[in-house]
C-alpha cells in the first residue's frame, strides 16, 4: 500500500486489494510521509507510520517465537550478536545468535534455524544506511536505569532525521492493535491479549514436544533451575506434564544428581551433530532433534524437507521418471502403484516449486555480516 502511494501523485486515487485510496493534495509536504485518505470522506492515514508499524509487529512476533528470547533480550539484539561457527566436519555453517547476559546474567548461543535468519536478514536489509552500516544509537535500559553505549541495535529506525531504538513500549502497543484488527477473541468475548512471555513459553513447549531433551531445554532458554523451564506448563499438555514428573521420579531414585548438571562434551556433541546428519539427497532434512524419520525417508512427499535449488536438474529427472512410470502403471491397470506415483509426482512438483521459489529469494539475500564463532564468542564454553 506504502509503494502505490508513493508511485500515485497528488490527488490521484490507487487501490491495494479491495481498499480503494487517494493521495491527498497537501498545501505544506511533509518529507518522508506518504499520506491518504478515503475518496468518500475520512480521517486521514499516515501510511508510512502504519507501515513501520505493520513490519516491527511481525519482526517481534516472528524473532519471539522462533528464539524464545525475553523482550529486554530482544531490543538488546545487535549487529554484533549475529555470528556464525563452521563445523569441524564437512563445513556446514551454522549460524548462532550471541545473548547478552540478562536476567539470569549468564550467556548464551542460540542456532539460528532458516526461519529466523530469514526475519534477521529482513531487520538488517531495513535498518542500514545508505552507506550500508547499522547506525549506532543509544537505548535506556529501563532494568538497570542507565542508558547503554551506542550500540548497532537490530530494533531501531529513523525518526524525525534521528535513528532511535524501537522501544519495549511502542512494541507492546503496536502488538496489541494487531490482535485487534484482526480480531482474535477470548472465551470471555474480549480481545485476546498475548504477553511478550507467551511467545517464549510457546517456544520451549514446541521444542520439548518435537523431542529435545529438557536440560537442553534450559540451556536454550537461559534458565538456572530446570523446574522453571518445566514450569512453561500454561501451555503444556497434561500428559506432558505427568510423564515428565513420572520420569524424574524413577531418576531421582537411582541417580539423584545426574538430572540436574551440565550436558558434558558428548551430550553437546551429539547435539550439534544432529545438523551435521540432515544433510539428503535433494536438500536438508527440517526434523527436529531426536525424532525420527516420519515418512520412511520418502523425501518428495515429507513437508519437512528444504529443497536445495542446486539439485534442480536431479529432481527434474526424478519427476520425468514418475510421469512415465505413472502411465505405465495406469495402461496396465496397476491402480495401487499409479496412486502412490500420483502421490510421488504431486510432491516432486511441489518441491520444484519451492525450489524456485528459494532461488529467487537467493537472489536477493541480505548479508548480514555476521563474524566468525571465534571471534565473537572467545570466552563462552562449549555448554553454553
Amino acid at each position: 500500500m506504502l509503494a502505490a502511494a508513493e508511485a500515485a501523485g497528488d490527488g490521484e486515487t490507487f487501490s491495494v486489494g479491495e481498499e480503494t485510496l487517494r493521495r491527498p493534495v497537501m498545501k505544506t509536504k511533509t518529507t518522508g510521509r506518504a499520506w491518504a485518505e478515503d475518496p468518500e470522506g475520512g480521517r486521514r492515514r499516515d501510511l508510512t507510520f502504519e507501515e513501520h508499524r505493520a513490519f516491527w509487529t511481525w519482526a517481534t512476533v516472528e524473532v519471539l517465537r522462533h528464539s524464545g528470547l525475553r523482550i529486554e533480550e530482544l531490543t538488546e539484539l545487535s549487529h554484533h550478536s549475529l555470528i556464525h561457527y563452521r563445523m569441524p566436519k564437512g563445513g556446514e555453517l551454522v549460524p548462532l545468535l550471541q545473548i547478552a547476559p540478562s536476567k539470569t546474567d549468564q550467556e548464551r548461543l542460540l542456532v539460528v534455524s532458516p526461519e529466523l535468519a530469514d526475519v534477521l536478514a529482513a531487520i538488517v536489509g531495513r535498518v542500514r544506511n545508505a552507506e550500508g552500516r547499522i547506525p549506532l544509537v543509544v537505548a535506556y535500559d529501563k532494568n538497570e536505569r542507565v542508558y547503554n553505549a551506542p550500540a548497532p541495535l537490530l530494533f531501531q529506525s529513523r525518526r524525525r532525521l534521528e535513528d532511535l531504538p524501537v522501544s519495549e513500549r511502542a512494541l507492546r502497543k503496536y502488538l496489541d492493535r494487531a490482535l485487534e484488527k484482526i480480531g482474535v477473541i477470548g472465551p470471555d468475548g474480549r480481545t485476546l491479549r498475548y504477553t511478550f512471555h507467551d511467545f517464549r513459553r510457546m517456544f520451549i513447549t514446541d521444542a520439548i514436544l518435537h523431542g529435545m531433551p529438557p536440560h537442553i531445554a534450559q540451556l536454550v532458554a537461559g534458565h538456572r533451575d530446570i523446574n522453571t523451564t518445566m514450569g512453561y506448563k500454561a501451555v503444556y499438555p497434561e500428559e506432558v506434564i505427568a510423564g515428565h514428573r513420572a520420569f524424574i521420579a524413577r531418576r531421582r531414585a537411582l541417580r539423584p544428581s545426574e538430572e540436574y548438571r551440565m550436558p558434558t562434551d558428548e551430550e553437546w556433541k551429539e547435539f550439534l551433530g544432529h545438523f551435521a546428519r540432515r544433510k539428503v539427497a535433494l536438500g536438508e532434512c527440517g526434523r527436529s532433534y531426536a525424532t525420527p524419520c516420519i515418512h520412511a525417508h520418502s523425501c518428495l512427499r515429507c513437508p519437512l524437507l528444504r529443497p536445495d535449488p542446486a539439485e534442480r536438474p536431479r529432481l527434474v529427472e526424478i519427476r520425468d521418471n514418475l510421469i512415465v512410470r505413472t502411465d505405465e502403471a495406469e495402461a496396465n491397470g496397476w491402480l495401487g502403484e499409479a496412486e502412490g506415483l500420483r502421490v510421488s509426482l504431486d510432491g516432486a512438483r511441489q518441491k520444484l516449486a519451492q525450489m524456485d521459489l528459494i532461488a529467487e529469494r537467493r537472489a536477493t539475500a541480505v548479508s548480514v555480516g555476521t563474524p566468525t564463532f571465534a571471534q565473537a564468542a572467545g570466552s563462552t564454553t562449549t555448554g553454553q
